[in-house]
C-alpha cells in the first residue's frame, strides 16, 4: 500500500536526496502466535476483532532501541483532529512512529500506555490506518526544508494563515470567453496582493467561516 505513494514525485526525490527516510514494520513479524495473528475477539463480546497489545508493544520497543527519540502516534477516529498547525509541529521532530489501526479497533492499553498521542484525519471511519498514515506523511514531509523546490510556496498555501488560498490563474488569458481578472495582469503588485488577500478572505468566509472564527477567538 505504501510503495506507490512513497515512491513517486516529491517524496521520492526527497528520499533520494536523503531528506526523508521511511521504514515499514509488519506487526505480524512481532507476533508470538504460531499463525502470526495480531488480533483476537474482544473481551465482553462485540462485533469484529481487536488488535492485540503484545505485537504492538514489541514493535514499539524494537523501534525505540534504534531511535529512542521517536514520537509514537496512534492513528484512529478517536484522536485529536489533524490540521496544518499539527503538521508544522510534527515536521520539526526528527522521527515519528505511526501505528495504523485495523479491524474493530486496538486494545485500549496501547492508547493509554504505549503512545505519545492519538491523531484522527477526520470524522469518518476507514478500513485501516494506512491511508491516514499516508496523509500525515504527505502533509508533514512537504514542510521539511528542502523537500519542496520553492519554500515560499508553503507560506501562501491554504491553512497556512487561517485562510484558504486565493484563486490562481494561468495562460491562456481568455479561454472561450472565460477571462482572467484584469488586476492580475495590471503589473501593480500592491494591488495584486490586496486583491489576493481580499479574495482569500471572501472564499474563506463562504466555504470555511469556522477558520475565521477560530482566528478571532485566538486574537481575543
Amino acid at each position: 500500500m505504501f510503495e506507490s505513494p512513497f515512491g513517486d514525485s516529491i517524496i521520492q526525490r526527497a528520499r533520494e536526496e536523503g531528506l526523508l527516510d521511511f521504514h515499514l514494520h509488519d506487526l505480524r513479524d512481532y507476533s508470538l502466535n504460531k499463525h502470526r495473528r495480531v488480533d483476537d475477539t474482544p473481551f465482553g463480546g462485540g462485533v469484529g476483532m481487536v488488535m492485540n497489545i503484545e505485537p504492538i508493544d514489541r514493535a514499539i520497543t524494537a523501534i525505540k532501541k534504534e531511535v529512542p527519540e521517536t514520537r509514537t502516534i496512534l492513528l484512529s477516529p478517536g484522536g485529536q483532529p489533524f490540521n496544518q498547525k499539527k503538521a508544522w509541529e510534527l515536521s520539526n521532530l526528527s522521527s515519528l512512529t505511526l501505528i495504523c489501526g485495523r479491524y474493530e479497533g486496538i486494545d485500549e492499553r496501547v492508547r493509554l500506555h504505549l503512545v505519545d498521542e492519538e491523531i484522527s484525519i477526520g470524522d469518518y471511519v476507514l478500513t485501516g490506518g494506512e491511508t491516514a498514515a499516508m496523509v500525515l506523511v504527505e502533509a508533514i514531509s512537504r514542510l521539511i526544508p528542502g523537500v519542496l523546490g520553492d519554500p515560499d510556496s508553503i507560506i501562501e498555501e491554504s491553512f497556512s494563515s487561517d485562510m484558504l488560498e486565493y484563486p490562481q490563474y494561468t495562460r491562456p488569458r481568455d479561454y472561450q470567453g472565460l477571462t482572467v481578472p484584469e488586476i492580475l495582469v495590471s503589473g501593480d503588485h500592491k494591488k495584486i496582493r490586496d486583491w489576493q488577500r481580499a479574495e482569500a478572505l471572501k472564499k474563506t468566509e463562504r466555504v470555511r467561516p469556522d477558520l475565521l472564527k477560530k482566528n478571532k477567538q485566538r486574537e481575543s
